[in-house]
């Protein structure tokens, strides 16, 4: 169990990758001899030196694992150019990021090193050991530990401690915008790890792939109550390796499936998984596909496929998704008139729990009253999805997607604020809830929340809640729908 003294300290989610003392550039050219590079990295006692003609011009990196698994462990010549050995795998940050989001970058990026950037220029490099220096207790440490899991029993265990710093996290106020991040990052980091030993285990893939998440995962929006929701898209292939590839990734996905599963992360009951041969398919098969829901769209498929627009690549070749998203592009340029009508009428299904006299809607439950907070947040991922397609912004998740259409002048300052505020009071209201109904109550978690729980400020706090999300459903009636009744 973890305990409150393991989980960071508040002022670390405040500190900048500016207030921390990064390290100075140092850079090689790229013809460089591999000994005489190592011989600088001994002189300044550093483990990263960047490949490039200059600060600006950064092509590259080695580092001491470098050195050790492409020099040494393959008895290379010392006199080869650095250039050939290499990563080029070039990743950076900006200067007034928060030092979380700088870990939680390493950790979706599988990096240990992140170029740090001030306005247009590089000024200098951050290790993830260092950041970790600066905050030794925390679930940081705790990600770094599932990454270290070695098979199915250890990444289970992992996930059962989630919770406990769930918990605590909301205890001590941190954002629910952050605690999602948290959650989706060790989630992510798990279904790496067992990507990973699946391909250990089978053999390596016939053909490039990516492994995408949709829903919350995709919104890197998750909760404890998760399930999954997955996908791949893999490279077409000639007629004669087509069905060995397709018959590779679908018992590669099962696997994975299989696993996560047993791990705690349930089955989908709508089958939007990998393992499901509807969701497993060459890029050309997928284009097919959101050439099909954008253009022959019906209200059915709209709110069955809605789910397929807030997608995220998390292993693989990421260049297939972009290829994707950038043929999606292409078809919301010039969409039928309907697939909009279709996606505003989809966003007005779910009514906020709201009745004629300003109280909260309910369900009975053995007799107690109780409404659904998923529900209640739908409509906001709905509203803000919508316009996001609308005006081409490609983000997923809901609360860059609102800053991204006030930036675009959809939202005025004023929605932007209360929309936001709106969907994380929602969602630090349900990890909350959650995390109480796992530690204490020894549940599954549920999405409902019984109206005994709230307190008078809580409550009020709800109706008012519900009604802004009313005056958005209404700015979609009138904008989508053409129906202002």
């Amino acid at each position: 169990m973890i305990q409150t003294s393991e989980i960071s300290t508040d002022h670390f989610y405040s500190k900048k990758v500016g207030d921390l003392h990064f390290r100075n550039l140092r850079t090689c050219p790229e013809n460089t001899p591999i000994f005489q590079a190592a011989q600088w990295m001994s002189q300044e006692k550093i483990s990263c030196l960047f490949v490039g003609d200059s600060n600006q011009q950064i092509k590259g990196f080695v580092t001491d694992i470098t050195l050790r698994d492409q020099v040494l462990a393959k008895k290379r010549n010392h006199d080869i150019a650095i250039g050939e050995i290499m990563d080029r795998n070039i990743i950076y940050i900006r200067k007034d990021a928060y030092l979380y989001e700088a870990l939680l970058m390493m950790f979706q990026t599988k990096t240990r090193y992140l170029l740090v950037k001030d306005g247009s220029e590089y000024v200098g490099w951050i290790s993830r050991t260092k950041i970790l220096t600066e905050q030794s207790q925390s679930p940081f440490i705790f990600i770094q530990s599932v990454k270290q899991a070695l098979d199915i029993d250890e990444l289970k265990e992992k996930w059962l401690q989630v919770p406990e710093i769930v918990h605590q996290l909301v205890t001590r106020g941190l954002k629910a915008e952050i605690i999602n991040q948290i959650i989706t990052t060790i989630a992510d980091t798990i279904t790496l790890r067992v990507i990973e030993n699946t391909i250990s285990e089978i053999g390596s893939p016939p053909a490039k792939f990516i492994f995408f998440v949709l829903g919350s995962e995709g919104r890197s929006e998750q909760t404890l109550k998760t399930d999954q929701d997955n996908a791949i898209i893999y490279e077409d292939k000639a007629n004669e390796h087509r069905e060995e590839t397709r018959e590779y990734f679908l018992d590669f996905a099962d696997r994975i499936s299989s696993a996560l599963d047993t791990i705690g992360f349930s089955f989908c009951l709508g089958g939007f998984m990998a393992k499901n041969p509807k969701w497993t398919h060459s890029l050309s098969h997928w284009k097919r596909n959101y050439e099909s829901w954008i253009r022959e769209s019906t209200q059915e498929t709209v709110l069955k496929y809605s789910t397929f627009f807030d997608c995220r690549g998390i292993y693989g070749d990421f260049s297939l998704l972009e290829e994707l998203k950038s043929f999606m592009d292409l078809q919301l340029q010039n969409p039928t008139e309907r697939f909009y009508i279709n996606m505003g009428t989809n966003a007005l299904q779910y009514e906020p729990p709201l009745t004629f006299f300003k109280n909260i809607r309910t369900f009975k439950i053995d007799g107690e009253k109780f409404f659904d907070l998923k529900k209640t947040m739908t409509p906001i991922v709905d509203l803000v999805r919508i316009f996001s397609l609308k005006n081409r912004v490609f983000e997923t998740n809901t609360g860059k997607r609102i800053k991204h259409l006030q930036e675009k002048g959809v939202f005025s300052s004023k929605e932007a604020q209360e929309l936001i505020h709106a969907y994380y009071y929602l969602m630090a209201l349900r990890l909350e809830i959650q995390s109480l109904q796992i530690i204490k109550d020894h549940k599954t978690p549920e999405n409902h929340i019984s109206l005994h729980q709230l307190t008078k400020v809580q409550m009020v706090t709800l109706v008012e809640i519900f009604k802004v999300i009313k005056d958005f459903q209404l700015k979609i009636k009138i904008e989508f729908t053409k129906n202002i009744f």
